[in-house]
């Protein structure tokens, strides 16, 4: 589905291309009335609502925040469920907050409101089934719609945990986009229930911890500017009424660290930047970096591993060597782990490598040697560094961590439960 565009008249249509078509239509022609009297004026089709507004269907005022408007749904569905309204009522209710919550349809309703002929966008971009009224043009190419009949998106239920850092927060609303996973979700602070803000955005990065998703997801579209046109990518959006969170018990506490952490690195930002040079030209183990930051007055608490922490780390991958570990190392963005079977050197990060190594005899001679070493000398057994590092091989970090554990515990010589491999949602 394109995005609304005039024609020679200055009229906006969308175009729909047609995916497996038996009669040889290539695309449909979608007139903006169409597109805005089926979703967006649905409800005044009905007999004495010709005014009525989606505002009106939901029992709220056009100035209600993200809060309100899921507040008056939970409240409409009660007082229809009570009533023992018609399925097309209730629907039609959900539709409406759909619409309303997503802040881009938002704002194109609200233009709509105000200019009826202005460009309406079709919602959630338009994959599924179409069903229209109209007629074929003479090449049988293109069939020119007058009216939408109905449309059914493609959807599917999708269940996953996200990390909470790659929430964008905004004034009343926040989003989680997941590039990796083309999916995209629009939260308010009841399905995210968090007295967010955006100055969250300042320290987001810092949070550690994820949060479940639980919801309905239509497929959709993005439109990006490349080479001078509009492209088309393919994502998921979860449909705001169909959504369901789920925070951990430590959150609060996950949140207040992340903000004094923040805090910190603002208030010691000269010291920390002292000890980030100097790893970037050797390793130091976790006792000397805890006396270096005693002397530059660095509060005894803090943790050490953030100093080469960066925003795409993931803790999974770090907390599970760090409760092995024996003796920690920081070198540039880099984490080396003494294990009791082996040497571990970790970028806890998604689609990095864990790198495993033998036990050294003598690690402070093999964290020197290692720091003088290229990776792709290590994997290339270049000058023979592989062999005199004691390389065992690497662990690739999958969609799937419990594989990357399982993975791991064979290289370090720990037993493995197969098992932990069966579920594929961490």
């Amino acid at each position: 589905m394109t995005q609304p565009k005039p024609d020679k008249r200055g009229e906006y249509f969308v175009r729909a291309a047609v995916t497996g078509s038996r009669l040889s239509i290539g695309h449909v022609h979608l007139p903006n009335a169409a597109v805005r009297d089926y979703f967006y004026f649905s409800n005044r089709s009905r007999p004495g609502c010709d005014q009525q507004t989606l505002y009106d269907l939901l029992r709220t005022v056009p100035s209600a925040g993200p809060v309100d408007l899921r507040l008056a749904l939970k409240v409409r569905r009660l007082e229809l469920q009570t009533d023992a309204a018609s399925k097309d009522q209730l629907q039609a209710v959900e539709r409406a907050f759909n619409l309303l919550a997503r802040p881009d349809l938002r704002s194109c309703y609200q233009t709509l409101l105000r200019d009826p002929d202005a460009p309406a966008l079709f919602p959630y971009g338009g994959f599924g089934v179409l069903l229209v009224a109209g007629e074929l043009s003479p090449d049988r190419e293109t069939f020119f719609a007058k009216k939408i009949l109905s449309f059914l998106p493609d959807r599917r239920q999708w269940r996953f945990r996200a990390p909470l850092r790659k929430v964008e927060f905004f004034d009343g609303h926040a989003v989680y986009r997941d590039s990796r996973r083309k999916a995209e979700v629009v939260l308010d602070q009841i399905s995210l229930p968090l007295a967010f803000d955006p100055t969250w955005n300042q320290w987001r990065h810092l949070i550690s911890t994820k949060f479940g998703v639980d919801a309905t997801f239509v497929k959709s579209g993005k439109y990006l500017f490349r080479d001078g046109e509009w492209c088309l990518v393919h994502w998921e959006t979860a449909l705001p009424s169909r959504l369901k969170i789920t925070l951990p018990g430590d959150t609060q506490e996950v949140l207040a660290n992340a903000r004094k952490t923040y805090h910190r690195f603002g208030e010691f930002y000269d010291a920390i930047q002292k000890i980030r040079f100097r790893l970037e030209r050797e390793p130091i183990e976790r006792t000397e970096l805890d006396r270096i930051c005693g002397e530059l007055r660095i509060p005894a608490d803090f943790d050490i591993a953030q100093i080469s922490w960066k925003p795409d780390y993931d803790s999974f991958y770090y907390n599970q060597l760090r409760k092995r570990t024996r003796k920690l190392f920081l070198f540039r963005d880099e984490y080396i782990f003494e294990l009791e079977h082996a040497t571990v050197v970790e970028v806890p990060q998604q689609g990095h490598a864990t790198y495993v190594f033998s036990r050294a005899p003598n690690l402070d001679q093999w964290v020197r040697a290692y720091a003088g070493a290229a990776k792709d000398d290590i994997r290339q057994n270049r000058r023979n560094a592989a062999e005199q590092l004691g390389f065992l091989g690497r662990v690739m970090h999958g969609r799937n961590p419990r594989n990357w554990v399982r993975d791991l515990r064979a290289k370090i010589g720990e037993p493995v439960d197969y098992s932990l491999a069966v579920d594929e949602t961490p």
